[in-house]
């Protein structure tokens, strides 16, 4: 009996792991690519600075029991998270907006171009479906929502980033896609067409046209949608007009890249840190709130964006504890930097350094 049941489960494991959502590991002419990339080494990509999965004084064990085990009160809102649906079809091409859609997803408009951000709309963030369900309410907005999108940018592979779902449903709205090395192997595995992929290595320069350029810059994170990590790197980019200027973070540690970009394309009119999900056992691959205060500084940044929160549960923390902290430590902070905390679907002037937000957040249970 116990035989049958370890064979039915390993059949099962198998069909369930060819489900073309967990995507394609690179290889032949793509891996030949990526060994040659200075971010490669030991088999791997790795960050500029030394990573440790774990902080010091945490264990593997530990971390485990308290994620599988540990009640913590909140963690999951209890009431429908308050949104707004601004009608994206409906926007004038030449508004220069934003518009957020709970946790890293956002929608941009600038310079006539549209760009959507690691879209999640399925309602899951995990590798099986129902494991990691959005809060109530946040999922507002489904493809058929969208406009076309001229470029969607995809900060790493992840679950909670790189949603098959979400992506297969925007598949014919989507004119191209700008990705890291290594994560257009699961993109061509989805049939994107190679010509509509561009994917790139840290410190790369893409004219989008007269107006726009994208430039790819590093991050401290890691990558992999399945027991193999770190084949696909990660990355955060830098969106630049010939006026305004924006830092797309992507997921991160607290690092010195934050001062080499602040030095290099500062000062930032607008910048989306990773603010969310953490926990000081995991604190060099996700910003803790005071990494947000330092990070917001090295960018050079006059109005910062809070995300990586209030749509899935990913650490050990009350839902709302990301956006109260880093609210209370920046109003305490010297020379504090004005915050954007839209709701999710809020409009976001982009141009409007004056405009204000509600803390929404408080009195949500």
């Amino acid at each position: 009996m116990i035989i049958t049941l370890l064979i039915l489960l390993f059949a099962l494991l198998i069909f369930v792991f060819q489900h073309p959502r967990y995507g394609k590991r690179p290889s032949g002419e793509r891996l030949e690519f990526i060994q040659k990339s200075p971010q490669y080494k030991n088999g791997k990509f790795e960050n500029v600075n030394f990573t440790p999965e774990l902080a010091e004084g945490y264990g593997y064990f530990n971390v485990i029991s308290e994620f599988l085990f540990k009640k913590v009160d909140r963690k999951i809102p209890t009431d429908d998270i308050p949104t707004i649906k601004t009608n994206l079809l409906d926007l004038a091409i030449d508004q220069d907006v934003l518009v957020w859609f709970g946790h890293s997803s956002y929608y941009i408009q600038l310079e006539g171009k549209r760009f959507l951000i690691d879209p999640v709309f399925s309602g899951n963030a995990s590798p099986v479906y129902g494991t990691t369900k959005a809060f109530k309410g946040t999922d507002i907005y489904i493809a058929d929502d969208f406009p076309e999108i001229d470029y969607l940018l995809i900060t790493h592979d992840h679950y909670d980033h790189l949603d098959y779902k979400t992506i297969m449903e925007l598949k014919p709205k989507i004119k191209k896609v700008i990705c890291a090395l290594g994560v257009g192997s699961h993109l061509e595995f989805w049939k994107f067409p190679k010509d509509s992929i561009i994917e790139k290595d840290w410190h790369e320069k893409i004219e989008l046209d007269q107006n726009l350029t994208l430039y790819t810059t590093p991050s401290r994170h890691f990558s992999g949608r399945s027991t193999k990590r770190c084949n696909t790197l990660w990355t955060s980019f830098v969106l630049e007009a010939r006026d305004f200027k924006m830092y797309l973070g992507g997921d991160s540690g607290y690092d010195t890249h934050y001062a080499e970009i602040g030095n290099t394309f500062g000062p930032f009119d607008l910048a989306l840190i990773d603010n969310g999900q953490y926990n000081p056992a995991w604190k060099y691959i996700h910003n803790l709130p005071e990494d947000v205060i330092k990070a917001m500084k090295d960018l050079k940044a006059k109005r910062v964006f809070p995300v990586h929160s209030s749509k899935f549960s990913l650490a050990l923390h009350p839902w709302d504890e990301p956006l109260k902290k880093v609210t209370e430590l920046n109003a305490a902070s010297e020379n504090p930097i004005p915050l954007v905390t839209p709701k999710i679907g809020e409009l976001v002037d982009l141009r409007n350094e004056k405009q204000e937000f509600q803390q929404w957040w408080k009195g949500v249970r």
